[in-house]
């Protein structure tokens, strides 16, 4: 009984979530004026940008070839592409069950047994971490004068470094309590964070690893392309978002996906305010935001919606 209501809330929650965030972003946004830039909104780039955002999917599916090849698996490419578009359809409703749906595919269509199909997923998912934190430092570069500027004037630079000391403090403690763990919960974060590295450096030890840093790096280009592509779509925000500011919005805008089913809601607000930062006015940034968010969504919907109606059809003579 017990197992049941936690797999019911599993699913209600992040519903109530969703729909609580989008009823809060509308509410700060006058409706007409939203409902106006998406008339206004030049559709070439919205097209163009979910362009992009589906050849990071194809993408996507072919580096997972890599890392199955090497345990004597090799998927039809087809099984391989309607798994991650399924796999991010069931992101929508319940967040990050479309990994395990994802495994689960290749489990009953290629017969990947679900553990290392999983296990494979959980490496690609370490590798896209190493690159938005890679994207993270270069935007701590680029923006640092802005960032230190605007940490001074929010908090008082004493609380800072405060902060700053306990957090190493904090973290030398963990890591020498961690080091000696033998039993319990400190033992499985050691597992986990072990796990994580093995994963990271085995990337460096397969087979195909250039072709797979080529597909990791295309695919986060092609993030970072349909994102700005976008922008250029809302007549309002030509020539008004600076460098920092599409890197700022973009880590933001990633967040509030990888934090709830598929950034319902929250997308538009992370994203406009990140531009608010910067000064650009907030409806074209939020109007922007939901552009961005409603079409990658909506193209999610219909392919995953496709895949899902001819997998089993692709399938049928098995």
């Amino acid at each position: 009984m017990k197992t049941s209501v936690s797999k019911i809330l599993k699913i209600i929650l992040p519903l109530f979530l969703g729909v609580f965030l989008v009823w809060y972003s509308l509410s700060k946004t006058p409706l007409d004026e939203l409902i106006n830039h998406f008339k206004k909104a030049n559709y070439y780039w919205i097209v163009l940008g979910v362009f992009f955002g589906i050849l990071s999917h194809l993408s996507r599916a072919y580096r997972w070839q890599y890392m199955l090849e090497p345990m004597g698996f090799k998927p039809k490419y087809p099984n391989s592409i309607m798994a991650v578009f399924i796999a991010y359809l069931a992101n929508l409703g319940i967040p990050r069950s479309g990994e395990a749906l994802r495994a689960l595919t290749l489990t009953n269509y290629e017969g990947v047994p679900f553990e290392k199909g999983f296990g494979t997923i959980v490496a690609e998912r370490v590798a896209d971490l190493i690159v938005m934190l890679f994207v993270i430092a270069i935007t701590l570069c680029i923006q640092f004068d802005f960032i230190w500027n605007l940490l001074m004037t929010k908090l008082n630079p004493t609380k800072i470094i405060i902060l700053l000391v306990i957090m190493m403090v904090f973290g030398i403690a963990l890591i020498i309590f961690i080091k000696k763990a033998k039993t319990g919960i400190a033992l499985k974060i050691k597992n986990f964070i072990l796990g994580i590295y093995e994963g990271a450096t085995s990337i460096l030890k397969m087979k195909n690893k250039w072709g797979f840093i080529f597909h990791t790096l295309f695919i986060w280009s092609m993030y970072m392309l349909m994102f700005y592509v976008t922008i250029l779509s809302v007549e309002d925000l030509h020539g008004e978002v600076p460098v920092g500011a599409i890197l700022i919005a973009f880590i933001a805008g990633s967040f509030s996906i990888a934090a709830t089913n598929g950034g319902i809601g929250l997308y538009p607000i992370a994203v406009a305010g990140a531009f608010s930062l910067f000064g650009i006015a907030r409806v074209p940034s939020e109007a922007f935001g939901w552009i961005m968010w409603s079409s990658q969504t909506l193209m999610v919907i219909i392919l995953g919606g496709l895949s899902f109606l001819y997998l089993p059809i692709f399938n049928s003579k098995k």
